[in-house]
């Protein structure tokens, strides 16, 4: 059985919306209201290296799929299998620069993925993702960088009203405030 880990820059109030850009009032937060530390970032390196797959949803599969197949940094992500949850996309199979996302339609669909040989399967920004894989029993771990910051609005990764126990796996913290924490949930 494949993991899915979602992984997550998050404020402490919980917000994951736009946090390299987007529309939220204030995005783009981790990086125009933070200092940037390096170390606080390696954890993404090391994901890079235990993903064998990426998982999004469609709004994520729109922002991304744009932009990371030009981008030297995710050249690890553009080569690996990757898949978008949608009920809306038409066809099996969506593009991504000179290569394509297949299409899941449902969360049977992503728990059938789940049950394949292979690595851990990531799931990057896709608030509304997380929550459905969540409800679904289907997330394994999180991986958290959590900023510093309240933002008091936006979009949150963990649905009002969720109970989940977890189980602390690493943990740091660094100069400028933010901490890595990654959870295993319990079962």
């Amino acid at each position: 059985m494949r993991p899915i880990v979602v992984t997550e820059f998050i404020t402490l109030d919980g917000i994951v919306d736009s946090p390299g850009g987007g529309e939220h009032p204030h995005a783009g937060w981790t990086f125009k209201d933070v200092a940037f530390e390096e170390a606080a970032y390696d954890v993404k390196g090391r994901e890079t290296e235990e993903a064998s797959a990426l998982l999004l949803g469609r709004q994520s599969y729109d922002e991304f799929a744009p932009v990371w197949p030009s981008m030297e940094e995710f050249t690890t992500y553009n080569a690996m299998p990757k898949y978008v949850v949608s009920t809306t996309l038409e066809g099996d199979t969506a593009p991504w620069g000179e290569g394509h996302v297949d299409v899941l339609r449902s969360l049977d669909d992503v728990a059938a993925l789940k049950q394949t040989d292979g690595g851990e399967i990531h799931v990057h920004g896709s608030p509304t993702l997380a929550q459905g894989l969540a409800r679904a029993g289907l997330v394994d771990r999180y991986t958290l960088l959590v900023f510093p910051l309240l933002l008091g609005s936006g979009k949150r990764l963990f649905a009002e009203g969720d109970k989940t126990r977890l189980s602390l796996v690493e943990h740091a913290a660094y100069a400028n405030g933010i901490t890595l924490q990654r959870y295993d949930v319990v079962r």
